[in-house]
């Protein structure tokens, strides 16, 4: 798989990342739009960890847990986010519909806290910049 398609993953990803930890400065603050953006941001950075595997078309799913196993085999060091895939998972659908699910400020700073933990996690920091430095 060519390097700049799975660094467009990992920018898409950033994309998320950022623009959850901009709207956490508007008020009134849309936790469950923050929240939704974290497991995005999450998702696209485990795909694209997936896609430098060999996956070339990981499967469409937002279940993070079932992408962070999938990607084991590759980077035994996930084992280190699972708690991480496991919280961000729950905000992949529910908060896009009403009344489906409460989230508070303390919520959605531990999404912001464990979406940045699986950007910064070892396995798709060396992916990237190994990437950066072919590109």
């Amino acid at each position: 798989m060519e390097p700049e398609y799975i660094l467009e993953w990992f920018r898409y990803g950033d994309m998320d990342l950022l623009s959850a930890e901009t709207l956490t400065t508007h008020h009134p603050v849309h936790v469950e739009l923050v929240c939704f953006l974290c497991q995005q941001s999450a998702e696209k950075y485990l795909k694209g960890l997936l896609i430098y595997n060999g996956i070339s078309d990981p499967p469409k799913i937002h279940n993070l847990d079932t992408l962070g196993e999938m990607s084991i085999p590759y980077a035994d060091r996930l084992t280190d986010i699972q708690k991480a895939c496991a919280v961000l998972t729950r905000y992949g659908v529910q908060p896009r519909y009403p009344h489906e699910m409460e989230i508070t400020e303390q919520d959605m700073a531990k999404a912001l806290d464990y979406a940045r933990q699986i950007r910064d996690c070892d396995p798709i920091q060396r992916v990237r910049q190994m990437l950066t430095q072919i590109k």
